[in-house]
């Protein structure tokens, strides 16, 4: 089944974080650009993101890849603290083949992904198809497309 990851890093080695995340996501269809933007919400003085989206193939349900989501931040030393604070490493499914998922922890599609130009931008590049008409209209930040990861 088609799913998609958004992935980002605003601590440590950024391009490292990620590739090694995408490395440990197999089988990894397709990567997006990378795009650099800044913090939405959180703290003050937060460094910027580096952000992609992923598209994989899996046969994984949502809720055994939020699990993997989790494992590979874990594996990245992130420490949940502040809502919106600076990481090490974010990934969220945001959207799952399989539909709709409404449960305490795990919305899909991704509730906020249409509000976010870090998520919407990398998503139009590899799924046009789920990125709405006008979306460029809604989507909040301002992001720097920087190239292959």
């Amino acid at each position: 089944m088609r799913a998609l990851l958004s992935l980002g890093s605003n601590i440590g080695d950024r391009r490292s974080l990620l590739r090694e995340a995408v490395a440990s996501v197999q089988p990894v269809m397709i990567v997006s650009p990378v795009y650099e933007t800044e913090p939405l919400g959180g703290p003050p003085n937060q460094q910027r993101y580096l952000n992609i989206v992923i598209e994989i193939d899996t046969d994984l349900t949502p809720r055994e890849l939020l699990g993997v989501c989790h494992r590979l931040e874990a594996a990245a030393d992130r420490v949940r603290g502040q809502r919106w604070g600076p990481r090490t490493l974010d990934v969220d499914i945001i959207w799952h083949e399989s539909g709709p998922v409404d449960e305490p922890d795990l919305v899909l599609p991704h509730p906020r992904m249409f509000e976010r130009r870090f998520v919407m931008a990398p998503l139009a590049d590899i799924a046009p198809d789920l990125a709405p008409d006008g979306w460029e209209d809604h989507a909040e930040g301002r992001v720097d497309q920087l190239g292959p990861l």
